[in-house]
Formats: structure tokens, C-alpha cells, sequence
């Protein structure tokens, strides 16, 4: 099988020198560019075509928002397979993470997060997968009730039944279909349906949509 092809976006040089030598330490694994800026990741983009990116949000002359929907736009207009985007943030799913998820990136990782867990990520979001901070998740929910700006539920929260809002409060916090069956006494297959209702009742992409769904949105019970 050919190596996955990743091209790394960040203005800090030294800290891409750093994620190009571990990358290139994996023999499934190979750099095909890099970029310091959202502008330049555009053309690389366009340029080398490669399989994952990993998109530092905060950037000069674009940031990693606005470069992760150009560039999906880029190869939905094209008609091309689109790269799968890993933003890398500093901060545990602040605004800009969520923003990023909401253009279309398939997940987040922290810029201190093990290595293994950032070549896990990549491999991860190439098979079609999401992938989120592990820590992510006790972040979301520290900030519930602090009033943090966060919006009222949308009419679609409505929609869900008692169920489907347990299940959505299980992943929400990161549980996998296995660990939600277990704990509900259910099958996984039904744990699968009831997420697939939960996403598609409140027109969600994946379960990143979810948690940042959970973190935006003030959810009554």
C-alpha cells in the first residue's frame, strides 16, 4: 500500500521540523509538503495533493479556519477527493477548534498531545474516521453552567426522544458505541442506530459535530 501523504501547516518552523521528523519516522507515513501560512497551504494543497493535513489554526496572512474551507471548497468544486483536515490547536476545543469543525475539519489534536496519539490521528481521519482531543470532552462539560455565551437549544433538540438524549449525553462525552452498550445494557448495533438518528435529527456531520454541539448549545434535559 502507498504511504499516507501528510503536509503540515504551522508558522513555527521549528515546531513543524519536529512533527515532519516523527511523521517521517513511520514507514506508513510520508511528508509531501509544508506551509507556514493559510495561503500557502492553499496552493500546497492544490499543489501536492495530499491525503492529510495537519492545520495550525492561528496563522498569519490566513488563518487555518479560512484555509480548511477553501481548500475542501477547492476539491468539492474539482470534484476531486478532499484531504481530511487534523487541526492543531493550543487550547482544549476553544472557539477557533470549533469553528474549524464546523468548515468541514474531521477532528483536533493539542500541540502537546503525545506523538503517538498525533500519528494515531492521522491515520484515524484517513480511514474516514474523526478524531478529538482526549481531553476535550471534561473540557466541554467544565463549562456547563458557568454562562459562557453558550446558545439555547435549537428546535431539533426537541425532536430528539429521553433515549436518544442519554445516548447523545454518553458521546458527547466521548464514549464509544461499545462503551455506551455496556453501560445501557444495549446492543451495539441499536447504540449505532440511535446515533445515526441523533446526528442525522440534528443534522450533524460525526460525533466532532456532536461534542462541539454539546459545547455550543445550553441543553435542557
Amino acid at each position: 500500500m502507498s504511504p499516507i501523504r501528510v503536509a503540515l501547516v504551522d508558522d513555527q518552523a521549528l515546531f513543524r521540523a519536529g512533527v515532519r521528523m516523527l511523521v517521517e519516522s513511520q514507514p506508513d507515513l510520508e511528508v509531501v509538503g509544508e506551509a507556514g501560512d493559510g495561503v500557502a497551504a492553499f496552493a500546497l494543497a492544490a499543489r501536492s495533493r495530499p491525503d492529510v493535513i495537519l492545520m495550525d489554526v492561528r496563522m498569519p496572512l490566513q488563518d487555518g479556519i479560512h484555509a480548511t474551507e477553501r481548500i475542501l471548497a477547492d476539491a468539492d468544486e474539482d470534484g476531486r477527493r478532499a484531504p481530511r483536515i487534523v487541526v492543531l490547536t493550543t487550547f482544549d476545543l476553544d472557539e477557533n477548534a470549533a469553528r474549524a469543525i464546523r468548515a468541514g475539519a474531521s477532528g483536533f489534536v493539542l500541540k502537546d498531545a503525545d506523538p503517538e496519539f498525533l500519528l494515531a490521528a492521522i491515520r484515524t481521519v484517513h480511514q474516514g474516521n474523526q478524531v478529538i482531543a482526549a481531553s476535550a470532552t471534561r473540557e466541554l462539560f467544565a463549562h456547563v453552567g458557568r454562562g459562557n455565551g453558550r446558545r439555547p437549544a435549537p428546535v431539533a433538540w426537541g425532536e430528539l426522544t429521553p433515549r436518544e438524549r442519554e445516548i447523545f449525553g454518553l458521546a458527547a462525552r466521548g464514549l464509544s458505541n461499545a462503551e455506551i452498550a455496556t453501560s445501557e445494557f444495549l446492543s451495539e448495533a441499536t447504540v449505532k442506530t440511535h446515533v445515526s438518528r441523533i446526528l442525522a435529527k440534528l443534522a450533524l456531520r460525526d460525533r466532532v459535530q456532536l461534542v462541539v454541539f454539546a459545547y455550543e448549545h445550553e441543553l435542557p434535559d
